[in-house]
């Protein structure tokens, strides 16, 4: 998984935000990776009013809809580490946001890899709390062998 996300694909210490806001920039900086074309950015957005994207343990993962497969052009994954939360609704706040785009069907692999490394809750305080983009790095490197 170390391979399809970059440095530059990582922000720590955002302010909070409202969702969408939270979800746009994922987007963006997918978009910036030439991962994925702008028209991605709105198909994730779509994906939310349909279902949420918050997993638990304090992370989201927004994503686009089926339909979004032809904006993507490479595997890439970006994460934003937001320490006051986004609001994700009914109560449920996200620390960190991935966003994710899978090409050739490899979403599902990416999204299952990410809740695994995000189902123990050490691994979810390390992102929280990284104070460099090395430390999420380290994580992601950790987790290829999941």
């Amino acid at each position: 998984m170390s391979e399809i996300i970059s440095k530059e694909a990582i922000v720590l210490q955002q302010a909070s935000v409202t969702k969408e806001q939270a979800i746009r920039m994922a987007g963006n900086l997918l978009v910036q990776e030439n991962a994925v074309e702008n028209a991605y950015v709105d198909k994730m957005l779509e994906r939310e009013s349909i279902s949420t994207t918050y997993i638990g343990n304090g992370v989201a993962i927004p994503h686009g809809t089926d339909a979004a497969k032809e904006n993507i052009r490479t595997s890439a994954i970006s994460m934003i580490q937001y320490p006051d939360g986004v609001d994700f609704g009914n109560g449920n706040i996200a620390y960190v946001v991935f966003g994710i785009a899978g090409k050739d069907g490899e979403h599902l692999e990416i999204l299952s890899k990410i809740a695994v490394l995000c189902s123990e809750e050490e691994n979810v305080l390390r992102l929280k709390d990284a104070a460099t983009k090395d430390e999420v790095l380290s994580l992601f490197e950790g987790a290829d062998s999941i």
